[in-house]
């Protein structure tokens, strides 16, 4: 007998951190030296390594020069302007952050956690004027799929958001290098 598509609907409740990190300098400047250490993708030189058909060390190589704090960004979108129609003052700045190197050992596992694979970071401001960095914390997302090769991978990436961190200057909040 044919099941249904109806039985066959999973649902996965999860608890996931978000972590804030209050940054301690205007928005502007910390938007700069974040985008300088995570820098954007580069859709053209992957493009040309898979028209070429280059292997994947050669494409992992490529990975680690483009993402020398081990992190690309994929997409980014100020929506300030946007907003600003709507009356609001404050400003954020959306991301897509990641790394294909790293996504590439969860998605052997289950192809759907490109549902979190890049990850989404947020620069902002709040009423106060202060400037803040948030990002859900890696572990607690891929860890909802209950598999431990991307369980790896999302403490892998805690790990990488630790050290990123540590290089922008901030502190690493306790949860990403907690081992459990």
């Amino acid at each position: 007998m044919t099941r249904s598509l109806r039985d066959r609907i999973q649902s996965v409740p999860h608890e996931v951190n978000r972590l804030a990190i209050a940054v301690g300098e205007p928005l502007d400047a910390f938007r700069a030296r974040y985008e300088r250490a995570v820098p954007v993708y580069d859709a053209e030189r992957f493009a040309g390594l898979v028209a070429a058909g280059a292997t994947w060390d050669t494409l992992l190589e490529a990975t680690r020069e483009n993402a020398p704090h081990g992190f690309i960004i994929y997409w980014s979108h100020d929506f300030s302007p946007l907003m600003r129609l709507a009356g609001h003052r404050l400003r954020g700045i959306e991301y897509l952050m990641g790394n294909h190197a790293v996504a590439e050992t969860m998605y052997r596992h289950d192809p759907a956690i490109m549902l979190y694979a890049p990850l989404r970071t947020v620069i902002y401001e709040d009423a106060g004027g202060e400037t803040w960095f948030a990002i859900d914390q890696p572990r607690t997302r891929f860890g909802s799929f209950g598999d431990p090769g991307i369980a790896r991978g999302g403490v892998e990436l805690d790990r990488r958001l630790a050290a990123l961190l540590a290089h922008l200057g901030l502190p690493a909040p306790d949860v990403l290098t907690a081992r459990t």
